[in-house]
């Protein structure tokens, strides 16, 4: 795992100074942002259910008069609820904030005209903005829906917990900023969404571990303590482009040594996190931005991308939704 010398406090600081001292910003790339003026701290706390609640609503609204858009809802709820999520009245409010907007009132209207409504709706779109969208069937044929696929492979058991900001003390001691998945050692690990491998390698934290960046560059994604001797996926390295849903390692429990390809005390896990990156600046040190992925993961596990297994050993994925533009 990559070097993490800050601590709670820093982080709760950083928010504090952020939300009372500074604008907001979000683009296409982190190096697009004002110098100066861009998100310096997210908490995603939106529950599984109310991601999949939003997606419904804007998934099945698509042929309507009014295309509802599932981050503008989420971004409203957040203003509702102060970013407090709870899955009975968040999804009791959502239904009338739908109803509002169907009516010809914009979400920030809805909002209440709320001074944090863009903030909130920056955040979503950094996390989310690509997972739903328009994709090829394995038939060829367009579909709207989900892109994004869960990071473990179908057929794969696995279990979890919510983990995030719990101890760790190897090294130095530190939150954990990520999800530990248990399962099998060798199951299929498949990259959440498209992107390029800037990380790949051994690691005295995370073991053998890949980093995928989002084409947007908002996203990095750290797949951790992959296998023993063969963690990656076939054919890949640092500087290629995957797919979302493509293999690119195999879970494992490597790491916690300053020796190469030797595994650690514990049960064979994955450690998959999301960092965002709004500026240069927070690629890397006391800016970085970790978000809690537990309910986002609970949300995804309804897409896992199917694998078949090749005379080499290795697992390839097979019928994924390559997604398209209009």
């Amino acid at each position: 795992m990559r070097k993490r010398v800050f601590v709670f406090a820093v982080f709760i600081f950083s928010a504090f100074v952020f939300i009372f001292s500074n604008g907001f910003a979000f683009g296409n790339y982190a190096e697009a942002a004002e110098p100066g003026k861009f998100i310096r701290w997210v908490d995603f706390n939106a529950k599984s259910e109310v991601l999949q609640k939003a997606y419904e609503f804007d998934k099945l609204s698509l042929s309507k008069p009014v295309h509802l858009n599932w981050i503008e809802l989420l971004a409203c709820c957040a203003c509702k609820n102060g970013n407090n999520f709870s899955v009975k009245s968040d999804i009791a409010y959502m239904r009338k904030v739908v109803a509002r907007i169907e009516k010809g009132e914009t979400a920030f209207e809805v909002s209440g005209k709320s001074k944090y409504y863009q903030y909130y709706f920056d955040c979503f779109s950094a996390v989310l903005s690509e997972y739903v969208g328009w994709y090829k069937t394995i038939e060829g044929k367009p579909e709207y829906g989900l892109k994004a696929y869960f990071p473990l492979a179908s057929g794969y058991g696995y279990s979890g917990s919510d983990d995030f900001g719990n101890s760790r003390s190897y090294g130095f001691r530190r939150p954990h900023l990520g999800h530990d998945m248990f399962g099998s050692v060798g199951t299929p690990v498949t990259a959440v969404e498209g992107g390029v491998i800037t990380e790949m390698g051994w690691n005295k934290y995370g073991g053998w571990r890949i980093g995928v960046r989002s084409f947007d560059g908002l996203r990095y994604y750290y797949y951790a303590h992959l296998r023993k001797d063969k963690p990656y996926g076939e054919n890949i390295k640092k500087g290629d482009t995957v797919a979302a849903g493509q293999v690119v390692g195999y879970l494992g429990v490597t790491g916690y040594s300053n020796k190469e390809n030797v595994n650690m005390s514990g049960k064979p896990h994955l450690h998959f996190g999301m960092q965002l990156i709004f500026d240069k600046s927070q690629e890397d040190g006391n800016g970085e931005i970790w978000i809690d992925v537990y309910q986002l993961c609970r949300f995804l596990s309804k897409n896992r991308a199917k694998t078949e297994r090749m005379e080499n050993g290795h697992r390839v994925s097979v019928g994924l939704r390559e997604p398209v533009g209009f």
